[in-house]
């Protein structure tokens, strides 16, 4: 992995860390990493469905990592596809 790559990596990474902090219910995302259980092609399942976080909150979130990382447009555009379809807790909408 390049610089660059693990830099993106990482920031992703505490990302998700924050999520799920802010989450309800809060959780700590590396115990629920280390404790997933791996399904037949060896990946890792996070019930991120059992979490949920309001829609203002996690975009507030997403955008402070962005700033953070100083990511390009393309890396932005990833960043957001990965946070949003990856395993981030499920998004309530305000009502």
């Amino acid at each position: 992995m390049t610089k660059r790559q693990t830099k993106l990596y990482n920031l992703i990474m505490d990302c998700y860390r924050e999520l799920y902090k802010e989450s309800t219910p809060s959780a700590d995302f590396d115990e629920l990493v280390k404790n997933a259980p791996i399904n037949d092609e060896g990946q890792k399942m996070i019930d991120f469905n059992a979490y949920e976080i309001d829609f203002g909150k996690n975009h507030e979130i997403v955008e402070k990592y962005i700033k953070k990382g100083k990511l390009t447009y393309l890396e932005e555009r990833g960043f957001k596809i990965e946070m949003f379809l990856g395993c981030a807790p499920r998004t309530k909408m305000r009502e």
